[in-house]
């Protein structure tokens, strides 16, 4: 179950978990340039492929961006709440702040992780903790 959720589409995905179908496609354009600023912000952070990712359509999936199915959840679980942030802010200002106090978490959470990558304590590289493919657009 969940290797079939690391193959999911990303768009598709992000669709659904913003209330959206999959065959509703009137915001498609939007919700891609979303994710694909929050890809950036990911690649700023340490996480994902050195020179970036982004997507144009559903085709792609989430093992093509990261494929550590732990970090892959939060990896998730950020990106809707940012897309969403970005999309369909919440009218609440309780909700809103509960979703930036949120993002932030994650935020911290998977830079961490990012520099815990890089270097371990021991000065070694621990490469196998987030694995990431390289960037490669799809025609």
């Amino acid at each position: 179950m969940a290797a079939e959720r690391m193959n999911d589409s990303i768009l598709t995905s992000v669709k659904k978990m913003l209330g959206l179908s999959e065959e509703y496609d009137a915001f498609d354009l939007d919700i891609i340039t979303h994710i694909n600023s929050v890809f950036t912000i990911l690649t700023q952070i340490g996480v994902g492929p050195d020179n970036g990712f982004m997507i144009e359509d559903k085709t792609p999936v989430w093992t093509d961006f990261i494929q550590d199915s732990g970090i892959c959840q939060l990896v998730k679980s950020y990106m809707v709440l940012k897309v969403r942030l970005l999309f369909d802010p919440p009218m609440s200002s309780a909700v809103l702040e509960c979703y930036k106090t949120q993002v932030n978490e994650y935020e911290w959470r998977l830079k961490t992780m990012a520099e815990n990558q890089e270097v371990t304590e021991d000065g070694n590289s621990n490469s196998d903790r987030i694995r990431c493919v390289p960037f490669s657009p799809r025609n």
